[in-house]
């Protein structure tokens, strides 16, 4: 049954086109989810869905008796209220006046809220965010909007919204960045693309193909109609007479077809190159940090020589202290006890959960040359205005003001300018707040080459899996334990952990038992060693040609002995690479073969 239409939908916002004549359904079985790149106007679609914000052109049509209820990405709360009372603020109405304190208080406490009573000024960002999840839930309705509904929830906050999603009755129409997220809870996707709405009937694996294949038909449709240009424009330029009915219709669909044949335009991709300083052999080491408020520790001890290349994620509930432990980090707070030692060379870059502050009357551009009026990086050196470019601010936007941007235009604004710093170790405090996919996958990419020290706190699932070789997690006490690989692996591990810790104690286990214990367990890849081994002979491959190549240009640089110095250093870094590619193929490999073995 269609709950709610928008028809014809046209919205401009300052010199941008959001929407250019759009139509939308909502069903009441549907679970939608919405993404683009940041500034294609996602939020603002939600807030004309919801009633909030009025379109230029077109309007919006909700069918008699539908209530909708909307959960904005940054929500407001007013100064001084409780946890409680701004849930049943948000929600009280003459037929609920008796029930709603009560329904309140339940939904708190499934979402893990001990003192209803506490101002909302004292929350950390994620408590607040579950506060304001909270007064969008605890009424029914029959239109869920939500707004980016996972930033600043931690991972088990978002697996419980994530099932709660699934399981709920009626419509679903969010933006979120969570990949994972959007696979599980939604069925279809609408995508926004220069002005224009796509929607695929699939979840965002099934999404990510479909788009794909509509980029190759609108590429083969161009190609097409360009070379029929071609052959006309060529009997255009013979001399096309106008004189009869019929050279007249030949020259009109000439016209037409000249209009219509353009090139299709391509997504702007975040492109940016390594740029880093050199890291010296000592590091960075935490010495039995400590720190706490009151009488709980937040962290209670923690000790750990951080080696180069390390990729190392943070995770825990929200208020546990992760944040505190980066500004402990950063030495933007003391420490109660114990020290952080860093070695002559290290230089951080601190990409904060909250962007520092952007004066909204400054222009893009300056606010770059601040940082740098050129970076160095692996093609060499690069200005302001080209790595603007780079990420997505063209021409026009880098002269525009700060004011006008996005919240995640400037969040990718505040990225850039962490970057161009040059740091050697990189701290990510919840880097996928507000930044949109397509910036998430190119920064990933940009996180496998960057030859430094990765420390990262995020409740993105799939971001730490592809990014994280080692996890801390905070437990009890302000105890932090470290886990191999990426989220999955940790989930996993915890899991196993706890199972163990709830089983009875059992009485000594034979030497038999013991042998039959070790038979039966099963193997399986890690999350990192499934991924190594889906790409390690590709890598192989890679390697083993640029060694050719170099073998090929080190014959004809025999007389040039400073050339061949170059080529014969680099030729042996990448053999001894091969050589620990190699180990590692084969330990998969054998490692693949048990698994098959036993599955059989």
């Amino acid at each position: 049954m269609n709950l709610l239409t928008a028809k014809g939908i046209t919205k401009n916002f300052t010199e941008r086109t959001l929407f250019d004549h759009v139509d939308l359904g909502v069903d009441d079985r549907d679970k939608t989810g919405i993404v683009g790149i940041n500034g294609t106007g996602k939020s603002t679609l939600l807030r004309i869905l919801a009633g909030l914000e009025q379109p230029d052109e077109g309007e919006v049509v909700r069918g008699n008796q539908v209530y909708v209820r909307y959960l904005p990405q940054e929500p407001v709360f007013p100064e001084g209220m409780t946890i409680c009372g701004y849930v049943v603020k948000a929600n009280r109405t003459e037929d609920n006046e008796w029930s709603i304190a009560g329904d309140s208080r339940a939904i708190l406490n499934l979402m893990g809220f001990p003192d209803e009573n506490e101002v909302i000024d004292h929350l950390s960002g994620g408590q607040k965010k579950m506060v304001a999840l909270a007064a969008a839930l605890v009424a029914p309705c029959d239109i869920l909007l939500l707004d980016e509904p996972t930033n600043h929830l931690n991972s088990d906050m978002v697996l419980w919204l994530e099932q709660m999603l699934i399981q709920r009755k009626g419509a679903l129409v969010m933006v979120t960045h969570d990949r994972y997220f959007l696979d599980r809870v939604c069925s279809r996707i609408v995508e926004i693309d220069k002005g224009k709405l796509y929607e695929y009937q699939t979840g965002f694996t099934g999404f990510l193909e479909a788009k794909a294949a509509r980029e190759d038909m609108e590429l083969a449709t161009y190609r097409k109609n360009r070379n029929i240009l071609r052959k006309e424009l060529e009997w255009m330029r013979r001399g096309a007479r106008a004189r009869s009915t019929k050279q007249k219709a030949h020259i009109q669909r000439y016209e037409d077809l000249k209009e219509i044949t353009k090139a299709p335009a391509k997504d702007g991709k975040v492109e940016v190159n390594t740029v880093s300083s050199r890291l010296g052999k000592k590091t960075l080491e935490l010495v039995e940090l400590t720190k706490g408020y009151g009488e709980e520790p937040l962290i209670d001890g923690f000790s750990y020589a951080f080696r180069k290349k390390d990729r190392i994620g943070i995770v825990g509930p929200n208020g546990c202290g992760k944040t505190t432990l980066m500004k402990l980090i950063m030495g933007l707070e003391e420490p109660d006890r114990g020290q952080v030692v860093m070695g002559s060379t290290v230089k951080i870059g601190y990409f904060s959960q909250e962007n520092e502050y952007l004066d909204p009357e400054q222009r893009v551009i300056d606010y770059i040359r601040d940082t740098a009026e050129y970076v160095r990086t692996e093609d060499g050196s690069v200005s302001a205005s080209m790595m603007l470019e780079r990420f997505l601010f063209d021409g026009a936007l880098q002269y525009s003001r700060i004011g006008k941007l996005s919240g995640g235009e400037k969040r990718r604004l505040y990225l850039l300018k962490v970057l161009m710093e040059a740091p050697n170790i990189l701290i990510l405090d919840e880097p996928t707040n507000d930044l949109d996919i397509q910036t998430l996958a190119i920064l990933e990419d940009y996180l496998d080459r960057f030859p430094g020290i990765l420390i990262m706190v995020s409740h993105d699932r799939y971001f730490l899996d592809r990014t994280a070789e080692r996890l801390f997690a905070f437990e009890e006490g302000g105890r932090l334990r470290q886990y191999e690989g990426g989220y999955s692996d940790y989930l996993e591990a915890r899991g196993e952990r706890e199972e163990l810790s709830a089983r009875p104690e059992r009485k000594q286990l034979s030497d038999v038992e013991k042998t039959t214990k070790k038979k039966t367990v099963k193997l399986k890849f890690t999350w990192q060693e499934q991924k190594d081994y889906d790409s390690i002979e590709e890598e192989i491959a890679e390697i083993e040609t640029r060694i050719a190549g170099l073998e090929k240009q080190i014959e004809l640089a025999a007389t040039d002995f400073v050339r061949l110095n170059e080529l014969t250093g680099e030729k042996e870094g990448l053999e001894a690479l091969l050589e620990e590619k190699m180990e590692r193929f084969l330990y998969l490999s054998d490692l693949a073969d048990q698994i098959a073995e036993q599955r059989n």
